[in-house]
């Protein structure tokens, strides 16, 4: 752990000592409730500064089986058929929301010039493995069917996500190939794309730090139904293949036991002909793109997206 802890840049080091004298709980030992509520009260407090747009609305997308997924779209300008990204929000699928990714939703789309939505797609446990993607897949058809009507152009369409958010978005690239629809870019902050292979950076980064080894587990009895088997839905490293895909944008913190997992995504997509760019993001922690307050790495993450966004939704 001490290797680690010295792998950390200065802010993120300091930041990570306020936590640990702050005496927290780990979220795995608060109860799910209070995990969320403290996860939503920390992003709040470490998030970057949330940017006026002309621009913001909530929706109610129809869902299979009669629900409704909340949505917010933030847009840098009122001019129809914007081109658009499908953000999914990180949280292990257990926490998180709308809110906790807020403040960079807003930053990607005044930075790019593209609308940006969030969903609340429906959590663990009470919604068990494949509910999120469900309702990811469901938002992207509603994008497809409706959003020239909310003036974007479901023809310049990237998934992005960080996170669980980002395994929600290389799966959905799948399933956008699979269903043919045209997909420019999939956007993904450390995303979790298999869990059986401890890679090095699992190792050397799942103690101590922001995620570890206890809350990933944790995350993962809440998400599955005891004794399910796992497919590539929730593991995109495992698809058949990885033929046809949009092209990623990776964004990567050093010190993230997922580090791993990114690169290991990006080996497969190059090997299958797909262009993907990884950008790692010296001595961060897991979740720093939430923590741009006191992080100015987390802005410049911003701003690389941002500027991915715009080449590819041209």
């Amino acid at each position: 752990m001490s290797q680690a802890f010295n792998a950390l840049n200065d802010a993120t080091r300091a930041l990570l000592e306020n936590i640990k004298r702050a005496g927290f709980p780990p979220l795995h030992q608060q109860g799910v409730q209070m995990a969320r509520q403290s996860y939503r009260m920390g992003v709040g407090a470490s998030e970057v500064r949330r940017v006026e747009l002309p621009r913001v609305e909530d929706i109610a997308i129809p869902a299979r089986g009669g629900h409704t997924i909340p949505a917010r779209l933030w847009a840098p300008t009122d001019a129809p058929g914007l081109p658009v990204m499908l953000y999914l929000h990180g949280g292990g699928f257990v926490i998180g929301g709308i809110d906790t990714c807020e403040a960079m939703c807003r930053s990607l789309a005044a930075q790019s010039g593209v609308a940006v939505i969030a969903i609340d797609y429906r959590l663990a446990p009470e919604h068990k493995f494949p509910a999120a993607l469900d309702d990811t897949w469901d938002a992207i058809e509603w994008l497809r069917r409706e959003g020239v009507a909310h003036g974007l152009d479901p023809q310049r369409l990237a998934v992005g996500g960080d996170s669980a958010g980002g395994t929600l978005a290389a799966s959905a690239a799948l399933m956008c190939r699979d269903a043919g629809v045209p997909l420019r870019l999939q956007a993904l902050f450390y995303p979790s794309v298999q869990v059986s292979l401890h890679t090095d950076s699992f190792k050397e980064f799942s103690q101590g730090l922001m995620l570890d080894a206890e809350l990933m587990a944790w995350f993962d009895a809440q998400y599955k139904v005891p004794g399910q088997v796992l497919d590539w839905r929730r593991e995109p490293l495992k698809a058949a293949s990885h033929e046809g895909l949009a092209p990623a944008w990776i964004g990567l913190a050093q010190c993230d036991p997922l580090a791993d997992d990114g690169r290991l995504y990006a080996k497969a997509l190059h090997k299958a002909g797909v262009e993907a760019h990884v950008m790692t993001y010296e001595g961060t922690v897991h979740d720093f793109i939430n923590m741009g307050r006191f992080l100015p790495q987390a802005v410049q993450a911003h701003a690389d997206l941002a500027k991915a966004l715009q080449h590819a939704l041209a």
